[in-house]
């Protein structure tokens, strides 16, 4: 008997069958950016030590039960899911670790066992769109792509099969709270503790870039891979600018920004770190002076730069023995030279030129301000079916010269079943620009394709860039357990280079539009012209006429009356 209780005991402490190991990690990013604005970036990551493909796992415990049925029911190898507000300048702001293009962006690896990718896409995209609250929904053939070069697996798989790939965008998606709650309540300890309690969506709508985004992706358990782990990465960025938060002034702390500090870690996080980026091309001139003092100071190579952060660890006993609270607060100590403004090595431009409702252009600048080093890029151009390219015009010139891609994918579009894609490769010279222009023929939609905001214009998905670029400082391997959450999305390929994805502005484009009014204007006139005419006709149709005999002595009948009145006679 006694053996008998034991052996439950033991297997309740194991856990239900099926149910991993799991852990959760949080931290906390804050960047100061040039003119004063400052860069919060969250990233809760929760790993799970459990095979979804299969199906057997029936209890969840840190993991979000409605996207691990999601992974296991439809067979998603990765998944990424970004909604964002707003646009990140990289070349004023330098180069963020976790890009993502204006609006709502969704791209899936799908396992190989799926046998109907399309029906798969469609059924992921209408899930997503309900847990969300996002217009998801509306993907659909006319703006889904499969790229051939882009976007390859993050994670632990084989990306050679690219028609197990879809990509999408809806650059007209307007984020909003009712998207941030939903996203919120997926967190192990939702909003309640830890540093969820800072996202206050008061807060992070009055800012000039929201972006939140959901990364689910398998990886390897340990060292030797033997064994597979699924990664739920669930980022927030946001960028509060002097202006939009009313304050006036470059000092920063917690409660400006969110209105409220941070009491406590998450119970059930393993880590939980905030990190203060307080790097200075100069030691001898810092810029920041962080209160309070940090326990600890962060050395890492992050995109070919070296920084340092300041740290301060929420589950250390230590922190909270002064205060019950941690406000970090961020003081400028003299103003920033343009000479330490940050240059990225990629940044891009977009813009579309021409005159006229019938033909345009599309030009794209891609820059590279690498000193002595050149490298490759991949471009990706999803543009809708109603902008009608000519590729024939497709011209690449770098320094004057043309530039030829090394590898071109091009598939046309088709009246209202999908959209343009193109794909290059192209090599950019060390510290040149580099120009691609093509032209486009605006096609007439139908009067019942159009918005109900025909006039506003119609938008174009951002493009797309993917490089390795080469790094100036040599990068050391570091362990993905050990480093932080925002070094280590990306793997890198070696010590010499990092990859770099990054977004041009969206296109907002006219076409021609039809005179909306044109129906009211006529159907007022119809109906004024009836009115008049039919009234007038019907009313001569149908009255009858009598003719009365004038009476007499009306002027005496009156008076008459009148007096009768002041009688109290009735009146004749």
């Amino acid at each position: 008997m006694l053996v008998a209780v034991l052996v439950l005991l033991a297997a309740a402490a194991a856990g239900p069958v099926g149910a991993g190991r799991d852990s959760l990690r949080e931290e906390l990013l804050l960047t100061p950016l040039p003119a004063g604005d400052v860069a919060a970036t969250f990233q809760f990551r929760t790993r799970w030590d459990a095979d979804l493909q299969r199906g057997a796992v029936s209890h969840y415990r840190l993991f979000p039960k409605a996207l691990g049925r999601l992974v296991a029911a439809l067979g998603v190898r990765e998944l990424h899911l970004a909604l964002t507000q707003g646009f990140w300048r990289t070349q004023a702001w330098g180069q963020l670790p976790l890009q993502a293009p204006a609006g709502a962006e969704l791209w899936v690896w799908f396992q190989p066992t799926v046998t109907d990718v399309d029906k798969a896409w469609k059924e992921l995209s209408n899930i997503l769109s309900g847990i969300f609250c996002a217009s998801l929904n509306f993907i659909d053939s006319t703006n889904t792509v499969t790229p051939t070069a882009s976007f390859k697996p993050l994670g632990l798989a084989n990306g050679t099969d690219h028609h197990l790939l879809r990509y999408a965008v809806l650059p007209r998606e307007v984020v909003c709270t009712e998207n941030l709650t939903p996203w919120k309540k997926l967190l192990p300890c939702g909003s309640k503790a830890g540093l969820a309690v800072l996202l206050k969506a008061e807060r992070l709508f009055h800012s000039s870039y929201h972006s939140q985004a959901v990364h689910i992706r398998p990886v390897c358990r340990d060292a030797s891979c033997l064994a597979v782990s699924w990664e739920l990465r669930q980022t927030l960025t946001v960028v509060f600018d002097t202006f939009s938060s009313g304050q006036g002034k470059k000092d920063w702390s917690l409660f400006k920004m969110f209105s409220r500090t941070l009491t406590d870690a998450c119970p059930l996080a393993s880590q939980s770190k905030v990190y203060v980026d307080i790097s200075a091309k100069n030691k001898e001139k810092e810029l920041l002076e962080v209160t309070p003092p940090p326990a600890s100071v962060h050395e890492a190579i992050v995109q070919g730069d070296k920084r340092t952060y300041a740290v301060y660890d929420l589950l250390s006993p230590s922190l909270f023995n002064t205060s019950r609270s941690l406000n970090v607060q961020l003081k400028w100590k003299r103003p920033q030279d343009s000479s330490e403004l940050p240059t990225p090595v990629l940044h891009a431009q977009r813009y579309v030129s021409g005159y006229g409702l019938q033909t345009g252009e599309i030009s794209t600048l891609i820059y590279n301000t690498h000193p002595y080093r050149a490298f490759p890029v991949i471009l990706l151009e999803t543009v809708p079916w109603y902008l009608r390219l000519y590729v024939h015009t497709l011209t690449i010139i770098t320094k004057g010269k043309e530039n030829k891609p090394s590898y071109i994918h091009y598939q046309p579009a088709q009246d209202r079943r999908r959209p343009h894609l193109l794909e290059m490769l192209i090599q950019l010279p060390a510290n040149s620009v580099t120009k691609i222009t093509i032209q486009f023929e605006r096609a007439l939609l139908k009067w019942t394709e159009y918005p109900p905001d025909p006039n506003h214009g119609f938008y174009v998905s951002s493009s797309v860039l993917s490089a390795l670029v080469p790094s100036v400082i040599a990068m050391k391997e570091v362990d993905v357990e050990q480093s932080p959450l925002f070094t280590s999305l990306f793997p890198s390929s070696d010590g010499s280079s990092y990859f770099v994805r990054l977004y041009t502005e969206p296109l907002l484009v006219n076409l021609p539009t039809p005179d909306f009014s044109m129906p009211y204007n006529v159907i007022c006139l119809t109906c004024t012209v009836v009115a008049v005419c039919y009234g007038s006709f019907y009313n001569l149709l149908t009255r009858t006429f009598h003719v009365e005999e004038p009476s007499r002595g009306r002027l005496a009948k009156r008076l008459a009356n009148i007096i009768r009145k002041f009688r109290g006679v009735p009146p004749l």
